[in-house]
C-alpha cells in the first residue's frame, strides 16, 4: 500500500516536540548541524567537560536531564521505563511500546535541537540514538575511581563502603539500561571515537584537545550524513505520531525512512490497524511516500527458558530474515499436573487459571526470573524481528489453547521444554506437544534440532550436497559416454531368454529411476537451502 502525502507544518512549542522542517534561512553555523556526544558515568566530570568544550566551540549544550524533562512533558513514564529496563521483571507489551515511544521521542528531540544549530550533548547514550549519522563525534569520559568515591561520600553524606556499593549499583543499572535499549555494551570502546580519562588531565585541557578533533574533516557534515539525519528524524517523527494517536498507540510497529519515503511494518495479529496508519501519518512534514505493510508471516518459538546468545536464537532469526517474518515468543512452564496427565497418555482440558499470558498483563510486581524472555525480546526488537511474547503456565493443552489463536503462523519451533524431566520423558512429552500443535494449527511444528536440519544449510548439508552431486555427475557421465550400451540394454538386444531379458530390464529400470530421482532431488533441495529458497 503506497500513500503519497503533502507537506503541512505544525508550529513548535517550548518543551513539546512538534513536526517541522529546518528553516531555509538558517545561518551557515546552524547549517553545519554538528554534534559532539559525550557519554558520562556518575560523577565522571562529563558535565564539566561538555560545558567547557561547548564554550570553546561556541556550541549550545544539551543534557540528558533536558531530554528527560521533555520526555516527561510528552507523557512518557521515564522512571517506570528505567526500572523495567534495569531490573529483572516480566516484560510487558505495553512497556515495549513505551520504550519505542521513548526512543522515537528522544531521537526526534535530539535531531530537532541539532537542526537549530551545532551542540554538545552529554548523557549516557546520545550517540547510540544517532548511529546512522556519520558526522557525530562520540566521546566517552571516565574519571579516577578514588575521585568518584570521595565525591559520592561528600555529595550523599555516606561512608566509604556505602559509596563504593552505591557507585557499583548505579553503574550496573546503567549497563543494564544500555543493553536493554540498544543491545550493546556501554563500556565497549568500539562505540566511541575517543575515550578521555580525566584522572591526570585537566578538564579544560581535555576540552581543548577535543576542539581540534571536532574540527577535523571526519566530523563535518556531508550531504550523505545530512540525508541520514533527516531520514532518522523523519522515521522517529512517524513513529512518534503512531505512539501519540489513540488509534495506533496500542500496536507495535517497525518504522524506517529512506530518502523521504517512510516504511511502516506491523505484525499479522495487528492487521486491523492497517487502515489507520496512512490516516495517522497523513501530512507528516518531509514525507514523500508511505508504505504500510504487514510482516509476511510469524514464527512461533516456544521454550521454557530463552537465551539471546544461544545457537537456536541465531537460527530462528536467520529463518525470520529469510522469510521476512516476525518472531513471537512463548515461555511455557508446565504445571505439576502435567506429569501425571502425560503419564496417562492424555492431555487434559486446559485450566483457565493456569494459562497465564503474563507478557500481556500490566503487572507491576517484579519477577526475579523471567526465563530470559525480556532480554530475548529486546534483542529481537533490536534486529527488527520482535513479534511480542507471553508467559504461559499450565498443562500442555493450555499451551495448545493459547497458541492456536487468531494470529496466523507459518512455523512453530519447540526449544528446550520440560527441563525438570528425565531425558526420555522430556523427549516423549515434547513429541506429544508437537503432535498436538501440528494437528490443531496445521503448520509445520519442529524442534530446534529439526529446524537446523530442515531449514538451515550447515556443514552436514555441504558434505551431503558434494557427495550426492558427485554421484549424480558420475551417473550422467556414465550414461552419456555409454549411450549405445544403455540403448542396447533397454531394447533387450543382448543374449539370453526373451522373458528373462524383459524382467531384468524392468527390474533395473524400476530400481534405477527412483534412486536417481532421490539423489537428484536431494541435490536440488540442498541447493535451494543454500540459496535460501526453501
Amino acid at each position: 500500500m503506497s500513500v503519497a502525502t503533502k507537506a503541512g507544518g505544525i508550529a513548535e512549542e517550548p518543551l513539546t516536540l512538534r513536526e517541522r522542517s529546518p528553516s531555509p534561512t538558517m545561518s551557515p553555523t546552524q547549517q553545519t548541524m554538528q554534534i559532539v556526544c559525550i557519554s558520562r558515568g556518575s560523577l565522571s566530570r562529563g558535565r564539566e567537560l561538555a560545558e567547557s568544550l561547548a564554550r570553546r566551540l561556541g556550541y549550545r549544550v544539551l543534557s540528558r536531564e533536558d531530554l528527560m524533562e521533555a520526555a516527561i512533558a510528552e507523557g512518557i513514564q521515564v522512571g517506570k521505563l528505567e526500572t523495567s529496563m534495569m531490573k529483572p521483571r516480566a516484560f510487558t507489551e505495553r512497556l515495549a511500546r513505551e520504550r519505542d515511544h521513548y526512543l522515537a521521542f528522544s531521537t526526534a528531540y535530539l535531531c530537532e535541537r541539532l537542526m537549530e544549530g551545532p551542540l554538545v550533548y552529554h548523557g549516557r547514550t546520545g550517540h547510540l540514538l544517532l548511529r546512522s549519522v556519520g558526522h557525530v563525534l562520540r566521546v566517552r569520559v571516565v574519571a579516577d575511581e578514588e575521585y568518584r568515591i570521595r565525591s559520592t561520600m561528600q555529595h550523599l553524606g555516606i561512608d566509604r563502603e556505602k559509596a563504593v556499593r552505591y557507585l557499583s549499583e548505579v553503574e550496573e543499572d546503567r549497563r543494564a539500561w544500555v543493553r536493554s535499549m540498544y543491545g550493546v555494551s556501554w563500556e565497549d570502546a568500539s562505540q566511541y571515537d575517543v575515550v578521555v580519562n580525566v584522572e591526570r588531565m585537566n578538564v579544560d585541557n581535555a576540552a581543548s584537545a577535543l576542539v581540534g578533533m571536532a574540527q577535523l574533516p571526519d566530523f563535518q557534515i556531508t550531504p550523505a550524513s545530512r540525508r541520514a539525519m533527516e531520514d532518522l528524524r523523519l522515521g522517529a517523527m512517524a513513529r512518534l505520531r503512531l505512539a501519540r494517536d489513540e488509534r495506533t498507540s496500542r500496536f507495535a510497529f517497525s518504522v524506517a525512512a529512506h530518502d523521504g519515503a517512510v516504511n511502516v511494518t506491523y505484525l499479522p495479529h495487528d492487521m486491523e490497524v492497517a487502515g489507520d496508519v496512512p490516516r495517522v501519518l497523513e501530512g507528516l512534514e518531509g514525507m514523500g511516500q508511505l508504505q504500510a505493510t504487514m510482516a509476511a508471516t510469524t514464527i512461533l518459538w516456544v521454550q521454557e527458558a530463552f537465551d539471546a546468545a544461544s545457537p537456536t536464537f541465531r537460527e530462528v532469526v536467520e529463518i525470520a530474515g529469510k522469510w521476512n517474518a516476525a518472531v513471537e515468543l512463548v515461555r511455557y512452564s508446565a504445571s505439576a499436573e502435567e506429569g501425571e496427565a502425560s503419564e496417562a497418555g492424555t492431555l487434559p482440558s486446559p485450566a483457565p487459571t493456569q494459562a497465564v499470558a503474563g507478557i500481556e498483563e500490566d503487572d507491576e510486581e517484579d519477577v526475579t526470573d523471567d526465563g530470559g524472555l525480556k532480554d530475548t525480546l529486546d534483542e529481537l526488537a533490536r534486529v527488527g524481528r520482535a513479534g511480542g511474547g507471553r508467559f504461559v503456565r499450565g498443562v500442555p493443552s493450555a499451551l495448545v489453547h493459547v497458541c492456536c489463536g487468531a494470529v496466523p503462523h507459518s512455523l512453530v519451533v519447540l526449544g528446550n521444554l520440560f527441563l525438570s524431566k528425565e531425558p526420555g520423558t522430556k523427549l516423549r512429552l515434547t513429541r506429544e506437544l508437537q503432535d498436538s500443535l501440528g494437528s490443531r494449527m496445521h503448520v509445520p511444528v519442529v524442534t530446534a534440532e529439526e529446524l537446523r536440519s530442515q531449514y538451515l544449510f550447515g556443514p552436514r548439508d555441504a558434505f551431503r550436497l558434494l557427495g550426492f552431486l558427485a554421484v549424480v555427475a558420475s551417473l550422467y557421465v556414465a550414461v552419456l559416454t555409454h549411450q549405445d550400451a544403455v540403448l542396447k540394454f533397454l531394447a533387450g538386444d543382448w543374449s539370453g531368454p526373451g522373458r528373462l531379458t524383459m524382467w531384468v530390464v524392468a527390474v533395473a529400470v524400476f530400481a534405477f529411476a527412483p534412486v536417481v530421482a532421490y539423489i537428484y532431488g536431494d541435490v536440488a533441495r540442498s541447493l535451494m537451502k543454500l540459496l535460501k529458497m526453501e
